[in-house]
């Protein structure tokens, strides 16, 4: 049983490139978690690439409008397939990392749109979804709350890799944070 209570130390920063965004019928590709504190420092860093059927992967991209936006992306992820580690390889790697890092403590999911992963951790890797909290952090609910209540952007490039999302995740988030830590001091002068 979760203890609702517990104050989280760290978060998990997590992103996954995917076939597609149907976890039933899409792949993972890739893979990029980062484990921080809560003044974002990483603590440990894992990346890896997936293997999976060539055949899935083509027929999965050809019907992804997506793909065609990234070739060079698209290109990468199928000529590197044969050197990729196994799905269970990945998840057992995963559940170490999670045990190292958070103990007993369940690991907080976060990044931009974690409930899409988070979808396909269940579905892909159920072990490793069992060390999760079932709290997440979603740095795209702020991203609407800034964008709607107070006209805020942040501005990131569209790289659509496992890693730089998750260095773009932590940047936006953080630069949230920053804003209101700016905007309270300009209230209270």
């Amino acid at each position: 049983m979760i203890d609702k209570k517990a104050i989280p130390t760290r978060l998990l920063w997590v992103d996954l490139e995917m076939t597609g965004l149907d976890a039933v019928n899409d792949v993972i590709l890739e893979v990029a978690v980062e484990v921080t504190d809560f003044n974002f420092r990483t603590l440990e860093s894992y990346e890896a690439r997936v293997k999976q059927p060539r055949e899935t992967v083509v027929a999965r991209m050809q019907q992804n409008i997506w793909w065609k936006d990234y070739p060079a992306n698209r290109d990468d992820f199928l000529s590197n397939l044969d050197e990729a580690k196994t799905s269970s390889e990945v998840e057992s790697e995963l559940i170490a990392l999670i045990e190292r890092n958070f103990g007993t403590e369940p690991a907080v999911l976060a990044g931009n749109s974690i409930h899409n992963d988070r979808n396909f951790i269940k579905y892909w890797w159920p072990s490793l979804d069992l060390k999760l909290h079932y709290r997440m952090l979603d740095v795209s609910s702020w991203k609407i709350l800034m964008q709607g209540k107070y006209g805020e952007s942040f501005e990131k490039k569209e790289v659509h890799r496992a890693f730089d999302d998750i260095q773009a995740s932590i940047a936006e988030l953080q630069y949230y944070l920053d804003w209101f830590k700016q905007h309270d001091q300009d209230n209270q002068a």
